[in-house]
């Protein structure tokens, strides 16, 4: 028998029995949907993540202070002192200092209320430098960010995130309005474009000022000086390890400190975010493909069940070809076939409802499915496999049978 005639019988044999058929697809075809799923939301999780943290700047350090102990001897955690000071990005911004440094930007950030036009609006005040925008890579969406020359004279002027310039006017082109910040005015000379939210903070929610604005007209006191964190733009990717280092350094001869594990600062770099978040969601998506994969043993079990129900009922058309002479291969050939078949047509169907679900769900989700090729390839070449493998036994078992015993059966 040519490979033709036996795909054409095998195809003939599944067909007939079309709803057994379809239950015994069904197993196979939720475990390949449900494993491109699977791998398609933990690509689509770590693709989510590291658009966040991009989002925060390109080839970023972020230096941030260590932590407090108050007069009882209560430690508080990394950030809570103020042992980073402007003098500090001062230092870090100096070519001869740290020449793999491309830019610095320091924060002071405080909470607070700002009103417009009878309306209040509670937000993250954060004063810095004008080349916020660059490291941050920030734009802007209407008007203009401040100059050397209006953090040099404390100038009364903000920049508004998106979100905060519609809850306070219910625009965004709100530039020349004016927004009060505790009872003194100051006038909105831009808003940033939206970039979304970080690991824990909403980007659109801020409002930017001068660094020395904040500092002398909102904070003020002894730590007038001091700083929440300071970013660092390291010159290129392949510079980001020395700039580490470079920073590292310097902070430790500025803070007078010996030994990195007394160091009251704290380094992170986005390579770091990256590989850990890339790290957990990896592990996520194994232990989750392995659950799906249990689905598609499920299907090949059904599959080995419906192959030995057919070599039953079908026991006289074995004896009968066996007796005209059909050699133990063909017979085993062709139970296999029937096996595949079952296996690729799951395999298609589940493909094909895993990539309708990647594109829909998103929506419903809220969050992003990617489709990888190679996972759907590899998921329909499993499919196949499994059908074959769990088709050995019906098929031999069927090859195995005595001319005469099988005439024999009713």
């Amino acid at each position: 028998m040519s490979w033709l005639e036996t795909l054409r019988t095998s195809w003939s044999a599944v067909h007939s029995h079309a709803l057994r058929s379809t239950l015994t697809v069904l197993g196979i075809l939720i475990g390949i949907a449900a494993v491109i799923l699977t791998v398609g939301l933990g690509l689509g999780t770590q693709k989510d993540v590291s658009a966040q943290i991009s989002s925060l700047g390109s080839n970023l350090l972020i230096v941030s202070p260590g932590s407090s102990t108050d007069t009882s001897g209560t430690r508080g955690g990394f950030g809570t002192s103020a042992s980073l000071t402007i003098a500090d990005a001062e230092a870090l911004d100096s070519d001869v200092n740290a020449p793999d440094i491309s830019g610095v930007a320091a924060e002071k950030t405080t909470s607070l209320s700002l009103e417009a036009n009878d309306t209040n609006w509670t937000t993250t005040v954060t004063g810095t430098t004008t080349s916020w925008l660059d490291v941050r890579q920030r734009t802007l969406a209407y008007g203009d960010f401040f100059t050397e020359d209006d953090d040099t004279d404390s100038a009364a002027v903000v920049v508004l995130g998106s979100e905060t310039a519609d809850e306070l006017f219910g625009t965004q082109n709100v530039v020349g309005q004016s927004v009060v910040i505790d009872a003194k005015s100051y006038e909105v000379i831009g808003v940033l474009e939206s970039a979304g939210s970080d690991s824990s903070s909403n980007l659109d929610d801020v409002a930017v000022m001068p660094l020395s604005t904040v500092a002398n007209d909102l904070v003020g006191g002894t730590t007038s000086s001091a700083v929440s964190t300071i970013y660092l733009q390291a010159a290129s990717d392949t510079q980001l390890s020395a700039a580490y280092q470079e920073a590292e350094t310097l902070l430790l001869n500025l803070h007078a400190i010996s030994d990195t594990e007394d160091a009251d600062f704290a380094i992170s770099s986005q390579d770091a975010l990256v590989s850990t978040a890339t790290a957990v969601y990896a592990t996520l998506t194994i232990l989750l493909t392995g659950v799906a994969g249990l689905s598609l043993l499920v299907g090949g079990i059904g599959v080995m069940n419906i192959m030995l129900v057919s070599v039953s009922e079908r026991t006289r058309e074995i004896g009968l070809r066996k007796a005209l002479g059909a050699p133990p291969w063909a017979i085993r050939r062709q139970f296999l076939i029937e096996a595949a078949i079952l296996g690729l047509s799951g395999g298609l169907l589940g493909a094909a409802l895993g990539v309708v679900a990647a594109v829909t769900l998103p929506g419903v989700i809220g969050s992003s499915i990617v489709v990888s090729p190679p996972a759907v390839v590899l998921s329909i070449g499993v499919a196949i496999v499994i059908g074959l493998v769990f088709g050995v036994y019906p098929a031999t078992r069927a090859a195995k049978l005595a001319p005469i015993d099988a005439l024999r059966s009713e």
